[in-house]
């Protein structure tokens, strides 16, 4: 997805038609299209020839998005998931491991990477009603192994919004609630993690459209992306214009909300209130 983005603004900023794209690979603009959203593998041929149909003569570059192109056909650790998991999350997992720093705005529940067993079975269990045992524990252990990227040795940043309606929401009973504001506390701790929590006496705020992602990624050349999850899809956003009205709604958020000491304070009040 991230190297077809970046293949259609190559293309677009040529003023070369999706037509014309295909034509120079022996396909069809429709594949062309298909190439651009990452919804088809990458033949390193094509990328070539279409890197040079772009007028990309450097070889560091060129290097670069062939890499890429050749990571973006080998199947992550997730796939083997894949039964347990709405078809568009796969894409996020992947993004997700991918990123070097990830800023969110939850407002439903606690962020997955942040959640205790505890509570991610609660939040699994109630969104897949119906659902086998064995499929619900599946779907918590993919939540659990994501986790493992946050404390690894290329650890994200990781800035977070929690709304306080996140953290007065019960999943589970009240001892996972306190175990979960309690792992809330201690994982604020992290050097990479920067936790703040949007208290009710705020008011309205600028997180109004619900919550979102935006993932950046250590190439300098790939654009961020804003991921929306809804109910039986998701949006990937990567258009600059868009980008910019979510990072500015997240900065919004972030200077309105208690700084990460004060959010702890809070977190620490309501883990009394339990």
């Amino acid at each position: 997805m991230l190297l077809g983005s970046h293949l259609r603004r190559l293309r677009e900023a040529r003023g070369i038609t999706r037509e014309a794209a295909g034509y120079s690979i022996r396909a069809s603009e429709s594949k062309i299209s298909r190439m651009e959203l990452g919804r088809v593998s990458f033949k390193t041929r094509d990328v070539e020839d279409l890197l040079t149909l772009y007028g990309i003569t450097d070889e560091a570059e060129r290097t670069s998005l062939v890499s890429l192109a050749k990571e973006a056909n080998v199947a992550g650790w997730w796939h083997s998931y894949s039964d347990v998991l709405p078809s568009w999350f796969p894409t996020y997992v992947g993004l997700e491991g991918a990123a070097h720093q990830i800023r969110s705005y939850e407002v439903q529940f606690v962020h997955g990477l942040l959640q205790t067993e505890a509570y991610a079975h609660a939040v699994v269990a109630r969104g897949m009603k119906g659902a086998s045992a064995a499929d619900v524990e599946r779907r918590v252990a993919l939540r659990l192994e994501r986790q493992k990227y946050l404390v690894s040795e290329k650890a994200p940043e990781f800035h977070i919004v929690l709304d306080e309606a996140a953290l007065r929401r019960p999943y589970g009973d009240r001892e996972v609630m306190r175990e979960q504001l309690q792992h809330l506390i201690e994982v604020s701790e992290r050097p990479n993690v920067r936790l703040q929590v949007m208290p009710f006496s705020f008011g309205g705020h600028s997180g109004e459209s619900g919550s979102f992602t935006i993932l950046s990624f250590p190439e300098s050349d790939l654009s961020d992306v804003v991921y929306l999850e809804q109910l039986t899809s998701a949006l990937y956003l990567d258009k600059r214009e868009d980008v910019t009205q979510y990072e500015s709604a997240l900065k919004q958020l972030q200077q309105d909300s208690p700084g990460p000491s004060e959010s702890r304070d809070l977190l620490r009040g309501l883990l009394q209130l339990s």
